[in-house]
């Protein structure tokens, strides 16, 4: 996936940058290499499960204290 920018007649060089690093920016390219500069592990299914489980207490605990009217 490569970017080719060409310089206009008479554009200056600035501009020429602007161009570019706006063509960079909307590709996602920069996005995507830096998702890829660190390699995340994945979570092996126990601590997936627990996770879940932790995720869903806490959901329900909020929603407790929501309705008690403790939260606003």
């Amino acid at each position: 996936m490569a970017i080719e920018i060409r310089k206009k007649e008479n554009e200056s060089n600035q501009s020429l940058i602007f161009r570019f690093s706006k063509k960079v920016k909307q590709s996602g390219i920069l996005n995507e290499a830096r998702k890829r500069q660190f390699k995340e592990r994945n979570q092996n299914k126990r601590k997936r499960r627990l996770s879940a489980i932790y995720r869903a207490e806490k959901k329900k605990e909020y929603e407790r204290m929501k309705r008690l009217g403790l939260l606003s």
